[in-house]
């Protein structure tokens, strides 16, 4: 394991009683574990509840692709295991944000809000509004921060009407495919690719 994190509502600050403890890492298979047939799985599950492991080249893989959960892994300021190679892959951030992150994120939030008028539940709902204005944040800036305004709470608690907040979050649908910003259209695959071989041949 070269990084794990807390992610989810107790890193964004939106944390209640209720609030599971999210964790998301990434670890290291030996460079010769994938000389063999059965090769190393890309991800674990476990061993603490709500905990997730991804293999290095999965995670830069998903990474590349401005997958939501591994960006935030990146940034998240609730760091549990943190190794020199762990730093190294925090320092590769700039190169995977690209404008992928307009289709990342709208992709991520698109289906849970199609729900909206059904089962959608007001803390799902709460996320969406979060993670869109998360994306256009970053879009808009080339910068990725996941704190959260404490006010998204009064979606989830009911305070603030439903359809009220169902409206934020089009409106914020339809910012962020307009969106404009300093982001490369293209992530710095070739940068990324090189950490990762250099990892292989430390791990041999």
């Amino acid at each position: 394991m070269i990084l794990e994190a807390i992610i989810g509502s107790h890193a964004y600050g939106l944390a209640t009683e209720e609030s599971d403890v999210d964790r998301r890492g990434v670890f290291v298979a030996p460079t010769e574990s994938f000389w063999l047939l059965e090769k190393p799985s890309t991800s674990v599950e476990g061993p603490s509840p709500e905990q997730l492991s991804w293999e290095v080249e999965h995670f830069c893989k998903l990474g590349l692709k401005s997958n939501p959960t591994v960006l935030e892994t990146l940034v998240s300021p609730l760091i549990e295991i943190n190794t020199p190679m762990g730093e190294e892959l925090q320092a590769l951030l700039p190169a995977f944000l690209s404008r992928y992150a307009v289709r990342a994120y709208t992709r991520a939030t698109e289906m849970q809000l199609s729900r909206a008028g059904r089962n959608l539940k007001p803390k799902q709902l709460m996320h969406v509004v979060r993670l869109r204005l998360l994306g256009l944040h970053l879009v808009r800036t080339g910068e990725l921060s996941i704190a959260a305004d404490r006010s998204l709470l009064r979606i989830r608690d009911g305070s603030m009407p439903w359809d009220d907040a169902v409206a934020w979050a089009h409106r914020l649908g339809d910012e962020l495919a307009s969106a404009d910003g300093p982001l490369p259209e293209e992530p710095d695959r070739a940068r990324v690719e090189d950490w990762l071989v250099s990892v292989r041949r430390r791990m041999l």
